[in-house]
């Protein structure tokens, strides 16, 4: 007899998940990122008075570069804290923007709510792929559009996550964020609707390797939780190998820290 193979527990798994992503101060890297989403918003080709949603929203960069467009936005997230960064972000440009604490894989919202849904490097992480992207068609509106900028598995964060899933595996049954990041994937992901897709890169721009470890170890969940999980001898093996991995990619010389990252542009237009 063939062994049954059982469904992964998204729940027990999206707790862990949130825990870590509440972990740190995700802001102080997320704010790096923000010409992506002003990027994105000129992907979908926003127009103003749009309703857009900004889900899986972290502290706010697409949310912010909708609402600088005058789109009537929501940003949503399913870590409270996060979405209080972007409040203040919002509240200190003097931007009218709704936040609601919302789950990407079970977004409260009626079918075709909304013109246009964003999420940059967000909804990729959640661990019922299937579902949330099921979630994102679901809320947008036919002939809406759905922008998204996601990781390569090939770029810098892709191959950061393989170094970490080295040292820290992740948990068994869970598709690879950074599929989101091929157009394989968001085919399965979007059938019958239209895709299309452009590699774009957002470079890293830190003093030195060093800076960027401490930042990302101190603030970006992912990396500050996998250090917490390993003994003192395992963290120095890992710290190894992502020095190692900047070393390799830093374009800035000894002086400082420039590394390409990848990433998929995304839009998809409902159908």
């Amino acid at each position: 007899m063939s062994a049954v193979l059982s469904e992964p527990d998204f729940s027990a798994i999206k707790q862990r998940q949130q825990a870590t992503w509440a972990t740190g101060d995700y802001a102080v890297v997320g704010t790096t990122l923000q010409i992506v989403g002003e990027r994105l918003c000129e992907a979908v080709d926003l127009n103003a008075g749009e309703r857009v949603l900004d889900v899986a929203a972290g502290n706010g960069n697409a949310t912010l570069a909708a609402a600088r467009q005058f789109a009537d936005v929501t940003s949503t997230d399913y870590v409270e804290v996060l979405l209080d960064r972007g409040k203040e972000r919002a509240a200190a440009e003097r931007l009218p923007v709704t936040f609601q604490q919302a789950d990407a894989e079970a977004l409260p919202f009626a079918d075709g709510s909304f013109d246009v849904a964003l999420s940059t490097f967000g909804v990729m992480f959640t661990p019922n792929q299937e579902k949330s992207a099921a979630e994102l068609a679901r809320v947008v509106r036919k002939g809406g559009r759905i922008g998204l900028a996601n990781w390569t598995p090939e770029g810098f964060i892709g191959q950061l996550f393989k170094s970490i899933g080295k040292h820290v595996p992740p948990p068994a049954g869970i598709k690879s964020p950074a599929l989101w990041g091929t157009e394989a994937r968001l085919k399965e992901l979007f059938p019958g609707h239209q895709i299309k897709t452009a590699k774009q890169i957002f470079h890293f721009r830190y003093k030195s390797p060093d800076h960027w470890l401490d930042i990302f170890k101190t603030y970006y969940g992912p990396t500050n939780r996998a250090f917490a999980a390993l003994d003192t001898a395992k963290q120095a093996d890992l710290q190894a190998d992502l020095m190692d991995l900047l070393q390799r990619l830093n374009r800035g010389g000894k002086d400082t820290l420039i590394v390409p990252g990848e990433y998929l542009e995304i839009v998809v237009t409902t159908r």
